[in-house]
């Protein structure tokens, strides 16, 4: 089946599940962050009193965290065969892995960008940091400006990847909504 592979990603507490969320109330297939339920379980591996950041950050094995990572992301990227949608969305995708890398300032092989570079995303919209709606949380780790630094490696990471990284404009979900759907409309007419 020929079909459209959409990603949505931007830093923490940008809105990003809200607006999946919104798009599969209104009927379409979403992949949903898989790093959640990794931060969970990275945590128990932690002492109590530990101050967290991100996993990424603190896991004992960054390689082979986000080799998981990137793993569960191409699953999720080939498992969109299954789908019988001409368009399914995607919260974060594979190129966060390089991304969040790139900021926690961590090495990696080549076969991490060959996963992102031949594993394509046909539109990326990036949801920009939006201070009034950022709440930290038990897996959001992240302070507000590091969710901003954080939001300059994602843009920079796509864009070095050859993707036209659409940001989404603040506004109501049902706003963002539209304008994702209206770009997407005017981009396969």
């Amino acid at each position: 089946m020929n079909f459209k592979r959409i990603l949505i990603t931007g830093a923490p507490g940008t809105g990003k599940t809200a607006v999946i969320n919104a798009l599969e109330n209104a009927g379409f297939h979403c992949f949903h962050e898989v790093i959640r339920s990794m931060t969970l379980d990275a945590k128990t591996q932690q002492h109590p009193d530990t101050v967290l950041n991100n996993p990424i950050a603190f896991v004992s094995d960054s390689k082979r965290f986000n080799q998981q990572l990137l793993d569960a992301r191409k699953q999720q990227f080939d498992h969109a065969i299954n789908q019988e949608q001409a368009v399914v969305f995607y919260d974060r995708g594979m190129p966060d892995v390089l991304a969040y890398m790139d900021y926690f300032e961590q090495a990696y092989t080549s076969d991490f960008i060959h996963a992102c570079k031949t594993n394509r995303y046909d539109a990326v919209f990036l949801l920009p940091p939006w201070e009034a709606i950022y709440v930290q949380d038990n897996e959001r780790l992240e302070t507000y400006p590091q969710a901003t630094e954080i939001h300059e490696h994602l843009f920079k990471t796509y864009s070095s990847l050859g993707y036209d990284v659409m940001e989404v404009p603040f506004g109501t979900i049902a706003e963002r909504l539209s304008f994702m759907l209206n770009h997407l409309d005017k981009a396969h007419a």
